[in-house]
Parts: C-alpha cells; sequence; structure tokens
C-alpha cells in the first residue's frame, strides 16, 4: 500500500541540513543531493559557475546542494533527473514529450532547493536579508502550499484539472544563440527560466496555468518558430512581469482519501471574487523588467518606452503577428 502522508516542514520551520527536504527524515549532514542535477553540471560545464544568494554569500553551481535521504535521492530525485537528462538529449521534441507534471516536479525541485537553501542561511546568514522569508506569514504560507504539490514527486498525486503551474516551451534559434545555458529564477513571484542548448522552459509556479492563459495567444504564435535570444528575453520579461502582477495565492486541498487508494487527489480554489486575478499591467514596471532582460543588448528604458502605448518589441510586428528576426544590431 502506497505511503500517502505528506510532510509540511513550515509547521515548525523545519530547516536544518539534519532533515531531508522532501520527506522530514533524520540524516546525517553528509547526506544530501545537488539543486542541479550532476548531468546538467556536467554538460553545461556548470560546477564552478557562482551563484548570488540573497544574504549576499556567493556559491556555486557545484556546491548548492540540499539535505536528503538516501531513499528520497535514490528513488525520487535520481529517477526524475534521468528522465529529463534523456529528453533532453532529443532537444525540444524530447523536453515536449515529458508529461507536464514531471516538468513541474524537476523544476520545482530547483526552485525549492534554492529555497530551502536561503531558509537554512537565515538561522546563521552572513547578512542578514532586509524581508526575511522565514519571518513572511503570507511568503510562507504560499511555500507552504507550493511545497504540498512538490510533493507529488515523492507521493502519489493527481491534480483535478488543473496543474500548479504555467509551462512555456521555446525554441531558440541556434545559429543566432552564443549562450549553451542560462538560468534565472525570482524567489517571491515564483518565475523560474532555465535554457538548454537550442530549447528554453519558462515556467511560473503556483499560478495553476493563469498566466499561461494570459499569455497563450502569444505563446501560440511562437509555436513550430525558431526565436532570437532577444526575442526569448523578451517573453521571459513579459512571463516574470505577470508573475509579479499576479495577485491570488491557490489554495489546495486533499480529497478524502480510502484505505485503498494508492494516490492522493488535489482539489484547488482561487479566491477570484474578493480578489482580482492580475494587478493592473503598468508600462513602466514592465519596461523596467524587460530592460533587466535586455542587459545583453544595452537597451535603455527610455528607448523601450519611446512611444509609451506601444513599448519596444521583438515578438510582434506591426500587424501583431510573429516577427521574424534573423539578425539583431543595436
Amino acid at each position: 500500500m502506497a505511503d500517502l502522508t505528506l510532510y509540511d516542514p513550515f509547521e515548525k520551520m523545519q530547516f536544518s541540513d539534519e532533515h531531508c527536504f522532501l520527506c522530514g527524515t533524520t540524516i546525517t549532514k553528509d547526506q544530501r543531493t545537488p539543486v542541479f542535477g550532476e548531468w546538467l553540471q556536467e554538460k553545461y560545464k556548470l560546477a564552478q559557475k557562482e551563484l548570488l544568494l540573497l544574504d549576499k554569500s556567493v556559491t556555486t553551481f557545484g556546491n548548492l546542494t540540499i539535505p536528503c535521504c538516501d531513499h528520497c535521492h535514490l528513488h525520487h530525485v535520481l529517477p526524475l533527473e534521468q528522465e529529463i537528462a534523456q529528453a533532453a538529449e532529443q532537444g525540444f521534441e524530447g523536453l515536449q514529450a515529458v508529461p507536464e507534471q514531471r516538468l513541474f516536479q524537476w523544476i520545482g525541485k530547483m526552485y525549492y532547493g534554492t529555497l530551502v537553501t536561503e531558509l537554512i542561511k537565515e538561522v546563521d546568514p552572513l547578512i542578514r536579508s532586509e524581508y526575511p522569508v522565514s519571518e513572511d506569514p503570507k511568503m510562507q504560507g504560499k511555500f507552504r502550499y507550493f511545497f504540498m504539490v512538490l510533493q507529488s514527486l515523492r507521493v502519489p498525486m493527481e491534480f483535478s484539472d488543473f496543474l500548479p503551474c504555467s509551462l512555456f516551451l521555446l525554441k531558440i534559434d541556434p545559429k543566432e544563440d552564443e549562450l549553451p545555458f542560462e538560468y534565472q529564477d525570482e524567489l517571491t513571484t515564483m518565475a523560474f527560466s532555465i535554457k538548454l542548448g537550442s530549447v528554453a522552459v519558462v515556467c511560473t509556479l503556483l499560478d495553476n496555468g493563469y498566466i499561461g492563459r494570459a499569455l497563450g495567444k502569444l505563446y501560440r504564435l511562437t509555436e513550430g518558430k525558431a526565436l532570437h535570444p532577444i526575442q526569448l528575453a523578451e517573453f521571459k520579461a513579459r512571463a516574470f512581469y505577470a508573475a509579479y502582477i499576479f495577485n491570488v495565492i491557490p489554495e489546495y486541498f486533499i480529497r478524502p482519501t480510502k484505505a485503498e487508494d494508492s494516490c492522493l487527489v488535489i482539489d484547488t480554489i482561487v479566491d477570484d471574487v474578493t480578489n482580482e486575478i492580475f494587478n493592473p499591467w503598468e508600462m513602466t514596471a514592465y519596461a523596467h523588467m524587460l530592460e533587466e532582460m535586455l542587459k545583453p543588448w544595452s537597451i535603455r528604458e527610455e528607448e523601450i518606452l519611446k512611444n509609451p502605448r506601444e513599448p519596444l518589441t521583438f515578438l510582434l510586428d506591426e500587424q501583431r503577428s510573429f516577427k521574424v528576426i534573423q539578425e539583431y544590431s543595436k
């Protein structure tokens, strides 16, 4: 019979190197698993690449590991990484064939692994964060719900007519691309992107697909197209900004279980009566986000907002169709 018991580290803020991040089992300090899979580090030579954490300390992709018991490492984390590694070898089509719930788990594990590192470090930070995650009740509630659905990696779980995220897979034109790997995440808005060669995965976690529907028309325009990297940057800006103005926190509920059940069924509620799903889209704020994404091309906010009603876009032409860019020069 399947063990359908969920672990809740947020109840006692049980974040330490002595507890498995996924099941809570007491472990030794040398029982750990990489946040970024070893195959990913090897393929893109990431082991020594630096990462800046919220407390201003610097680590590397290779050193970023989280506490994990041997059982969870061998039976849950490694099989997931192996599945994604095999799919990634097949490029866009391979990743497209991966069940969305598995992509959610893979992205969620990397995101949550970074979050757990921050929570453990907040106990003894190098520099105290101005807004500690562990002291924000709203963020705690959000992360608690997120970890509940992420446990689908360990506990058999079905989501009732929804997925707890929006996923976008984008092809990148290899002739115009010089970066084999790129990674970005935003802790509080739960926006995430990772580029593996000529394919990028952009994900907004814990939105139940609302951002996917909001950007659906634009996303459909990219289908079958190989994007210039500057177009990927704009798509990421739109998705990350949509996550920034996303204004609700979905709630998740476990259906009552029976002795013979082999998985949990999760239902969800979004309060769209007392809250708007999205805050208003503000062009200046969006332009600031786009400027950040366009830093490699040195495009500033003034240029983006030269026409405030029609901000600079590399994805759409004047007819609002997909804009073909074969080469971009400033």
